[in-house]
């Protein structure tokens, strides 16, 4: 992971930061949060002193802020490599690729439905990069299983072709139960019971309401100890006000009472303050991305997270372009540096993510992740050791000399520069000479070869065995179902 050596971009002063943490008080106590089909949870909330009217909660000033004192400011997620766990929190960050689409794209094939092979080649493309921290979740949706049978694949696809860290279902609160369970064959139920092993994805269904899918998946994971990235989805102009302001203090709400809920079911159980949340054309209603809005929407809430002292998840490498092409650079890198440059601490859709979320690009993941590695460089800051002044360089070349062969420059010419993997830097007549291909061609032929030479690391194979028992016992207790 990274360690960001430069400080976090600020749009908000102190001043603005207190009026909309004052109007999230007023959404949370004045017009309340629903929270849908769980008298479990409604009950909970009458304990902690909220008023509960019918399934809309009404929290006091404070109480949320109060709540979410026993939350951790950094916590470890755990990956069965330990070399691979992820500090998240602090002045960290981790990059993980796409999650969530239900189509992939590349240049041979087009875009069409993912499979359980199209998941297996991203897994294994994600633990062959080392920009990409995390193996991330549903990095596409295998749409070739069952839904109700899919996520045993899934997580084991996570466990078998990486030793990163990863995530579990949150679909159905039965397939988190099951990935707990999984988790556990892993590490063992004691150390789960006391370890991050997983993040997981709850979003809230903004505007202000929390399903029953959602809670039952966060009460599964809060009681197990795992980490819940509670995330608002908000598009703004339809899920929220269309001014920046009204939609911070209606996320930093909706953010508040999830994971307020959270250290109620296990106080000081791991979480995430995150925030998907962009805008939309005002013309046709579709979702935009690389906008100045959003820019100054997550730069907001990534201030809102810190004056919590909680993580933040936002941003990535998002773009509404439907193929990997200049839209899709523009975009994905103009959120890219904002998400660096908020002071993100984990970055779900790192790499991969096309057409607005529905579709996992092979070629955009292989230009993300060297994107990635170009973000960690400036995450290093300006180096002023003694080396880094290179004052010896300047006394040794002097006026009117030449760098290239002074000490200094022959000692780091090698790692000087950060060299990417995409990019072509050659004259016009080379580039002629090596096909004419355009950035998207390179990257048709980087991610076939990184598959052609992916080794998968190693598993204990009594593990291994264990989990093919569970899975096949899963699968056995009911039949195929859409749904």
């Amino acid at each position: 992971y990274i360690v960001r050596k430069i400080p976090p971009m600020e749009v908000l002063d102190e001043e603005g930061l207190a009026v909309i943490e004052a109007n999230a008080d007023i959404i949370l106590d004045e017009i309340g949060i629903e929270f849908r089909d769980d008298a479990e949870v409604l009950e909970l909330w009458r304990g902690a002193g909220a008023d509960v009217q019918g399934e809309r909660v009404h929290l006091p000033k404070g109480l949320a802020r109060s709540l979410l004192a026993t939350a951790p400011s950094q916590f470890t997620q755990h990956a069965r490599n330990p070399e691979r766990s992820v500090e998240i929190g602090g002045d960290n960050t981790v990059f993980a690729p796409v999650y969530g689409p239900p189509f992939v794209h590349d240049l041979d094939q087009g875009r069409r439905y993912g499979t359980i092979e199209d998941f297996r080649n991203f897994v294994k493309l994600t633990y062959q990069s080392p920009h990409l921290h995390h193996s991330g979740g549903t990095v596409c949706e295998p749409v070739d299983l069952p839904v109700n049978k899919r996520h045993l694949d899934m997580v084991y696809s996570h466990v078998k072709y990486s030793d990163k860290p990863f995530m579990g279902s949150v679909t159905h609160p039965k397939r988190a139960e099951d990935s707990l369970r999984m988790a556990e064959i892993v590490f063992g139920r004691e150390f789960v019971d006391s370890h991050c092993v997983l993040v997981n994805l709850i979003n809230a269904n903004s505007p202000m309401v929390f399903d029953a899918t959602m809670l039952g998946a966060l009460k599964a994971y809060a009681r197990g100890n795992q980490a819940c990235l509670l995330s608002p989805f908000i598009l703004a102009g339809a899920m929220s006000p269309v001014t920046a302001a009204g939609t911070l203090a209606q996320l930093l709400a909706e953010a508040m009472a999830g994971m307020a809920l959270i250290q109620l079911l296990r106080p000081g159980a791991p979480m995430i303050f995150g925030a998907f949340v962009s805008s939309i054309s005002m013309q046709s209603g579709a979702p935009t991305f690389g906008t100045p809005e959003s820019s100054l929407l997550l730069a907001g809430a990534a201030q809102l997270a810190r004056r919590l002292k909680l993580p933040f998840r936002s941003g990535g490498s998002l773009c509404a372009a439907k193929v990997p092409d200049a839209q899709a650079a523009q975009e994905s890198a103009n959120t890219l540096m904002t998400t660096l440059l908020a002071g993100t601490n984990f970055v779900l859709h790192g790499a991969g993510w096309l057409e607005g979320g529905l579709c996992s690009s092979y070629e955009k993941f292989v230009i993300d992740q060297d994107q990635l590695g170009m973000m960690a460089v400036l995450a290093k800051g300006i180096d002023l050791s003694l080396d880094g002044q290179a004052m010896d360089a300047l006394r040794e070349v002097g006026p009117g000399g030449h760098f290239l062969g002074c000490a200094h420059t022959q000692a780091h010419f090698a790692t000087a520069f950060y060299r990417s993997s995409t990019a072509d830097n050659n004259p016009v007549e080379q580039w002629q000479a090596d096909g004419g291909l355009d950035t998207a061609q390179r990257a048709n032929g980087l991610w076939k070869e990184m598959l052609a030479g992916y080794e998968p690391p190693p598993l204990d194979p009594a593990i291994d065995e264990a989990l093919g028992a569970f899975i096949a016992e899963k699968k056995a207790a009911e039949p195929d179902s859409a749904y």
